[in-house]
């Protein structure tokens, strides 16, 4: 149940060009309906990287109105990632800078390695984050160090993003240098026993509750719960429950 999706542009240290976005997509876009995915986990194949952003040298070499056309790709590819019904998770082993920052933004957990260093960093290039970052940091640390960040382009190293709040779960890296990536292992395997169509509804009401007032929040939940009622999976819950037995969900 748990899907891994691994960065492996190594000589260009993930930076995300038209070919790493065009395979994202399509991957991203093959789980949006397998009712077998359960959790999906983001992470790096390249040693000390995650993704170091937008391919620079390929965008020096683009007209300006291609330029806009990538973005609005790689905004769109990120989106898609973003609303993935199933939980995702960021495992940041290495470094994460703009358009990689926006990547592990638009996942619902993120876990980094201590010596892990995160930013974004576009306004040293006199421009701003455009695949979602000034929309997705604020509603994660909030606005006014959201800003800080942006403003000064600073780079923080995983222990200064857990304090933060930037991410979810902070480790010491290993000799393998993947141990980030375990603990999002872990953390997907504490996902796998639970309900899955429980599962998708919780992150639909979390995600469209946290963008409207509390009155419609709740009145979304309502409706989410609705969703729930009927499905095999809540009477196998609450029939193990009475058996004091672990649930055997078949998915639906």
């Amino acid at each position: 149940g748990v899907v891994v999706l691994g960065l492996n542009r190594s000589h260009a240290k993930n930076a995300l060009n038209k070919n790493l976005l065009k395979m994202m997509s399509k991957a991203v876009d093959a789980l949006k309906s397998d009712k077998k995915v359960r959790t999906v986990i983001f992470r790096s194949e390249v040693p000390g990287i995650f993704c170091a952003g937008a391919d620079l040298k390929e965008r020096v070499k683009m007209h300006s109105s291609e330029v806009s056309s990538f973005v609005s790709k790689a905004r769109a590819t990120i989106n898609e990632m973003a609303n993935l019904p199933v939980p995702t998770i960021a495992a940041i082993d290495g470094t994460a800078l703009g358009g990689g920052l926006e990547l592990a933004l638009a996942c619902d957990i993120r876990v980094a390695a201590s010596s892990a260093k995160m930013g974004l960093v576009e306004t040293k290039l006199a421009i701003i984050p455009g695949a979602g970052g000034t929309q997705r940091l604020p509603r994660t640390i909030g606005v006014s160090l959201a800003k800080e960040l942006i403003f000064s382009a600073r780079i923080v190293d995983g222990e200064e993003a857990k304090s933060i709040g930037l991410i979810s779960h902070v480790v010491e890296q290993n000799e393998a240098g993947d141990a980030a990536y375990r603990r999002a292992l872990a953390l997907a395997r504490e996902f796998l026993p639970q309900g899955p169509v429980a599962m998708r509804v919780a992150k639909l009401a979390i995600n469209q509750g946290m963008e409207v007032d509390l009155a419609t929040g709740l009145a979304i939940e309502e409706a989410c719960y609705a969703q729930t009622i009927p499905t095999k999976d809540r009477i196998e819950g609450l029939l193990a429950f009475k058996e004091k037995r672990p649930p055997r969900y078949k998915g639906e």
